[in-house]
């Protein structure tokens, strides 16, 4: 699976629509493979989409996301985690784990139900 982060100073970036850099990890099991920042200088909604699609991006993991970007993410099948916050490496493990909803990884104000599709966990 490939995971693909919005990064920014090794945060995660906290808005999808303007993050410009992307931490893309590929994961086996519980464990990652290996990890790599790519450049996310896209400046369309449709080129930020596509550029996932690219890179063989499963999920996307960002902080807020708009819902024409969302729309066009998910409709190239590509799961999104949106509202995270924190260290990236801490949030990727958390989604590995299966902890990225707990409450301390969520933007503040903004809670996710598990009971959303979570089937890449």
């Amino acid at each position: 699976m490939k995971v693909a982060l919005t990064v920014w100073e090794n945060r995660i970036s906290p808005l999808f629509d303007s993050a410009g850099t992307l931490l893309v990890a590929d994961i086996e099991g519980h464990g990652i493979k290996n990890t790599r920042l790519e450049p996310f200088d896209c400046k369309s909604p449709f080129s930020r989409a596509a550029r996932l699609a690219e890179l063989g991006v499963d999920v996307l993991i960002c902080g807020g996301i708009s819902d024409f970007y969302a729309n066009l993410i998910e409709a190239r099948r590509i799961q999104i985690v949106p509202f995270a916050t924190g260290a990236a490496d801490k949030i990727l493990k958390a989604f590995i784990n299966g902890h990225i909803y707990r409450k301390d990884y969520r933007m503040p104000g903004c809670e996710i139900s598990k009971d959303r599709d979570t089937s890449a966990l």
